[in-house]
């Protein structure tokens, strides 16, 4: 299921000691990562500081996009947990006062998509 469910853009909970390492170059001092989901060539990183999309592109993934999104900036967020048939979890943000989500993505059932609810709520509703 796993590998089957990579292919399908599901993400998976990434290490944050891997994060901190592949990715120090981006962090600001003090920043310190929450909680991290890799989707097959791309990451997401949520620190204390900001939400960080990492976008792999192209066939080949040499091209990459750090997308930096202020949690200052998200008004809104839902998450959908998985049912009994849809397998995925489902996370949705808005940025400012767009009407449909900014961002939009699926989570296996090997992310608990409360984890990620939590974060969000920590630092959205300051």
């Amino acid at each position: 299921m796993g590998l089957f469910s990579s292919l399908l853009g599901n993400a998976g909970v990434v290490d944050n000691t891997k994060l901190l390492t592949e990715y120090e170059s981006l962090f600001t001092e003090n920043e310190s990562v929450e909680i991290g989901f890799k989707l097959i060539r791309d990451t997401f990183v949520f620190t204390n500081k900001r939400l960080i999309i990492v976008d792999k592109q192209g066939v080949t993934g040499r091209k990459t996009e750090y997308l930096s999104i202020p949690y200052k900036v998200i008004s809104r967020f839902s998450i959908e947990t998985a049912g009994t048939f849809d397998l995925d979890a489902e996370l949705k943000i808005w940025i400012s006062s767009e009407q449909t989500p900014s961002i939009q993505k699926k989570f296996n059932k090997s992310v608990n998509v409360y984890d990620v609810q939590k974060v969000l709520a920590k630092y959205v509703l300051k």
